[in-house]
């Protein structure tokens, strides 16, 4: 009797071993040969991303997104080796990822915008934008949340769906800008002579570009003065020296050539009449 036993639980033993033996190896050349396909895949794709001149910021988190993808399905092979229901799990884990993902609704909307900010690049790094109500410089394009330093240099971050959701102005987007001025004349002034001053004057400051011409016109018959509308052009980096130069010049040209800018003024008319 005893060495039936025995000899039972060794054949039960025998089997046992060589059931799981088998599931137990092929689980683990399943794992190995599954995270070296995973490995390949992430560095595929961060190569992909780079070719394409993905934002650097990007690319480290879509393809460790890609690997943990692909080593989840490599964990499910495995369960289902050894026996374990894998819809279950998957549903399982579905439903978790659905929770998860109504749980982090607004920054999940972050991280989507800030992946098409990333793909469709309606700035860069350094650019003088407007967005979200907030003018500056963009210091940093995150997945998240998009970081500007206004003009007087206090940081701003920006959620990422309120700055793709939105107008955007990018003020560097182009190579070259047109300043807007309005320059006022007295009506006693001799328009003709204004003019021409305003258009040498600006003609011949150091940054205006002749192509396109600058465009000097009468604009308006304002209140207190006849308006002309002083449109150059000059290269963005340049504008803000170029438009502080163009005005003080303009300034000076016209008093020189005695035209005057006039105050706001207003005409009071008394009456004769004599209080009884």
């Amino acid at each position: 009797m005893e060495n039936f036993d025995l000899e039972t639980l060794a054949a039960q033993a025998s089997g046992l071993v060589t059931t799981w033996g088998l599931r137990v190896i092929g689980a683990l050349a399943v794992l190995i040969i599954g995270r070296m396909v995973a490995r390949r895949v992430r560095s595929g794709v961060g190569a992909l991303l780079g070719r394409r001149q993905v934002d650097p910021t990007l690319v480290p988190f879509i393809s460790g997104l890609v690997y943990v993808m692909a080593m989840a399905f490599v964990l499910i092979a495995v369960l289902g080796l050894f026996g374990i229901p894998t819809a279950s799990f998957v549903a399982v884990l579905g439903a978790a990822g659905l929770a998860v993902g109504l749980a982090m609704q607004g920054t999940l909307s972050n991280f989507a915008a800030g992946v098409m900010l990333l793909v469709f690049r309606p700035f860069r790094v350094g650019d003088l934008v407007e967005t979200g109500g907030v003018v500056g410089g963009v210091v940093e394009i995150g997945i998240f949340a998009t970081i500007l330093n206004t003009r007087d240099n206090v940081r701003v971050v920006l959620p990422n769906s309120a700055v793709f959701g939105g107008v955007i102005h990018n003020y560097d987007g182009n190579e070259t800008r047109r300043i807007d001025l309005v320059i006022g004349v007295s009506y006693d002034d001799d328009l003709g002579l204004a003019k021409r001053t305003i258009l040498d004057t600006v003609s011949a400051c150091e940054g205006v570009l002749a192509d396109p011409a600058p465009v000097v016109a009468v604009h308006e018959l304002a209140d207190s003065s006849v308006n002309f509308v002083v449109r150059p052009w000059c290269e963005t980096p340049g504008y803000w020296d170029v438009r502080w130069d163009v005005t003080e010049r303009v300034k000076a040209a016209l008093e020189a050539a005695g035209c005057s800018i006039p105050y706001p003024q207003h005409d009071v008319h008394l009456s004769g009449r004599q209080a009884a």
